[in-house]
């Protein structure tokens, strides 16, 4: 097969998550190990760090990224899912994995991965945990793809385990609270490797602490360490961010590439894990951290946070997509000068969409519209639905022929934002 034969075949016959939601999960480690062992362990071979959360672990994992790499490790990330190409998900120094490599791993193990009975999401971690390793890799970045305790990539042993925050997603395989949703993500805490939490959230501290003290973990949380003030800045951020405490030294001035007032927490987490990592004795400099943060997106290819798509009207995706992810959204909406907001949305049919839709504002003019894949909701029924909370606006047969009706709208000093879902930025992206 080549790579386009070859993605095709991943995509059609392996359970994939983004195409049929929670029957691709799996109930247990027991695959992810049994692919590790035929690859004789990747997973031991290299450094790392773990990271889940609810928000903000795609953009902690970039910035972390981009920071070793300025420092001269040569750091793998994965992250999930991508918004263009699949290989977007594995990369190593910001260059994604070749179209090569893919086709050689899948055509090597093509038999087992269908004895296995994998999952797409566990044959990409396996995927990734053998390219790291033959890159050799001096540190790689991964991210959870979904809660932690079960998550395929929840097989390696890190430096240091990463959790950003709790939200509302994923309640019907995570739990339907806050504190089960915790305890699924402090799965990730492993016995004496130090833990940072990211926001300190009274509901779910204890969970946290609790499970550290249980693993004999050294915990800090990274909201309790810094103090950040925004100094200026719309295409970037300039940041001045001073230690409100004694464990971390550092005082920075920061330009940040990445926009959007999440962004804020985010940099905290990052912050004290650089301060973790240095303290395990990698040589980070100030001059690193501030060299990486003002260059994230160019050193790892991010994409899709408050990201502008044009200027005349200025268009503004963003892939925050739970209750949490788009109360930040509407933060950065307000804080955006704009006389009409138009909004394009799409969500997918195995989410509560209620929780979504009460918090959005009611004078806006929405596109409502399906993301292309099967678990996309029907547009007529977002609308429907959105009705119900005094939503107004027409259904399209498309994200991109919502996107051109708003286009078509939109005046030269109004707001378009395009978001609800991953999927409806990966497609305009």
């Amino acid at each position: 097969m080549d790579y386009q034969q070859t993605i095709n075949y991943l995509y059609t016959r392996l359970p994939m998550f983004s195409r049929t939601g929670a029957s691709a999960i799996t109930k247990d480690l027991s695959n992810t190990i049994a692919l590790c062992k035929l690859l004789d362990h990747p997973e031991n071979k290299f450094r790392s760090v773990h990271i889940a959360g609810t928000n903000g672990k795609g953009s902690t994992s970039h910035m972390l990224a981009a920071v070793l790499q300025t420092a001269g490790y040569k750091t793998g990330l994965y992250t999930s899912p991508h918004l263009k190409d699949f290989r977007e998900r594995i990369r190593v120094n910001g260059a994604m994995i070749s179209e090569q490599a893919v086709i050689d791993f899948v055509a090597r193990y093509k038999d087992d991965i269908e004895s296995l009975n994998l999952s797409f999401f566990e044959m990409t971690v396996g995927l990734a945990f053998e390219y790291f390793a033959e890159e050799q890799v001096d540190i790689a970045i991964i991210e959870t793809g979904l809660g932690g305790r079960l998550d395929s990539t929840n097989v390696i042993t890190p430096l240091l385990s990463v959790i950003t925050n709790i939200g509302w997603d994923h309640t019907d395989l995570l739990g339907n609270t806050l504190p089960l949703i915790a305890a699924e993500k402090a799965g990730i805490i492993k016995s004496n490797i130090p833990a940072i939490i990211g926001e300190r959230q009274d509901e779910v501290a204890d969970v946290f602490i609790n499970k550290a003290t249980v693993m004999g973990a050294s915990i800090r949380f990274a909201a309790d360490e810094w103090e950040v003030e925004v100094k200026d800045g719309v295409i970037g951020q300039q940041l001045s961010v001073i230690a409100s405490n004694t464990i971390a030294l550092h005082t920075y001035s920061l330009l940040l590439d990445l926009v959007g007032s999440y962004q804020l927490k985010n940099i905290k987490t990052v912050l004290s894990a650089v301060d973790e990592l240095r303290r395990q004795g990698f040589i980070i400099s100030d001059e690193h951290v501030n060299n990486a943060l003002y260059q994230v997106k160019r050193l790892t290819g991010l994409h899709g946070r408050w990201e502008v798509l044009n200027e005349c009207p200025l268009t503004i995706c963003d892939t925050g997509h739970n209750p949490d992810g788009i109360q930040e959204v509407l933060k950065n909406i307000a804080a955006t000068p704009h006389q009409q907001l138009h909004f394009v949305i799409g969500m997918v049919s195995d989410k509560d969409s209620s929780k979504v839709l009460a918090l959005l504002p009611k004078n806006v003019i929405y596109y409502f519209c399906r993301p292309d894949i099967p678990r996309g909701l029907d547009a007529d029924i977002l609308r429907k639905k959105a009705y119900n909370f005094n939503l107004q606006g027409e259904s399209y047969s498309s994200v991109k022929e919502a996107l051109a009706a708003a286009q078509i709208s939109a005046g030269p000093a109004d707001l378009i934002f395009v978001g609800g879902s991953t999927f409806v930025v990966a497609e305009i992206i």
